[in-house]
């Protein structure tokens, strides 16, 4: 009896399946397809005899050990957790701040061109961002150590001053993206129903009083629910953005050297696709332990915002 209920779903649905079907098909392939690459972590990977032909480690954690026995890979750990941590926090100040402001601007054109100018950033590749970053800090001819020296101070060697960075990073990073990360914000705050900002002008609420009271109260799941999703990727690294602003100044890397930076210099030197593997299945892990945990915590601050 069951069976028939399926079948009869199945076939009163069957338009909406077949529209669904190329998209189930491209998940499967580019999601779920790879993890048989899971196995890769725990075997000594040969390229001739292919993922399942390698031989397996012995003993069986031996690329993680390799990972995790160098200082480099605390550093690099503890690096990506701090300045991702730096990242999220700042990010989330800027851009709800950014979006409050923004909504309370009453001269749509002036808005417009707002959102536009700080959205544009966002387009720029990385790589050019490195590019301005360096004739800006640069020590012999940077504009700014130009700025210092007309103003009587001395010249900063920002390439060889590692506890800079990570000032620097988080600039570079909202310069970049805060426009971007203000759009879901924006756009919770323009579907909350106008009526309860009314009703507190009648109250005689000020504009700074409506924001603590009804728009932040109102950007609260949202809020929630991106910092999880921040949170789920806080051991991945933009690669990108730290390659393009670093580079290898090995210098900076008391600061700057993240999981990404370090796998990429490893295998560069060395071609150990088994250790790469072996720290994403670790950031992978700690991830989902880190999302698992922040859900919970929501969970307990307000049951809807949470993402399960």
């Amino acid at each position: 009896m069951k069976r028939n209920g399926v079948l009869r779903e199945l076939v009163r649905n069957r338009q909406l399946l077949l529209m669904f079907l190329p998209v189930a098909t491209l998940l499967f392939l580019f999601n779920y397809l790879p993890l048989s690459g899971l196995v890769i972590p725990f075997k000594n990977f040969d390229f001739t005899k292919g993922i399942w032909g390698s031989d397996w480690m012995h003993p069986l954690l031996d690329n993680f050990d390799y990972l995790l026995s160098s200082d480099a890979a605390y550093r690099a750990i503890r690096n990506t957790l701090l300045l991702n941590a730096l990242f999220i926090f700042v990010g989330l100040v800027f851009e709800v701040g950014f979006a409050l402001m923004l909504n309370e601007l009453r001269n749509k054109y002036f808005k417009r061109i707002t959102q536009s100018l700080t959205f544009l950033p966002f387009f720029i590749s990385w790589i050019v961002v490195g590019v301005f970053a360096y004739n800006l800090l640069n020590f012999e001819n940077g504009a700014l150590n130009r700025v210092f020296e007309w103003f009587g101070l001395e010249s900063v060697d920002f390439y060889n001053k590692a506890s800079w960075w990570p000032v620097i990073l988080t600039i570079a990073v909202r310069w970049k993206m805060t426009g971007y990360g203000t759009i879901v914000y924006l756009a919770a705050l323009t579907s909350i129903d106008s009526s309860y900002y009314e009703a507190a002008s009648i109250d005689g609420a000020t504009r700074w009083q409506q924001m603590r009271y009804i728009s932040l109260p109102m950007l609260k799941p949202t809020i929630i629910i991106l910092t999880l999703l921040a949170i789920g990727r806080i051991m991945n690294a933009d690669f990108g953005m730290f390659y393009a602003m670093v580079g290898d100044a090995s210098m900076l890397y008391p600061t700057t050297d993240v999981i990404d930076t370090l796998v990429y210099r490893s295998l560069r030197k060395s071609g150990d696709i088994g250790m790469a593997s072996a720290a994403g299945f670790l950031q992978s892990i700690v991830s989902f332990v880190l999302i698992i945990a922040s859900n919970y915590a929501a969970r307990k601050v307000d049951r809807d915002s949470a993402i399960f």
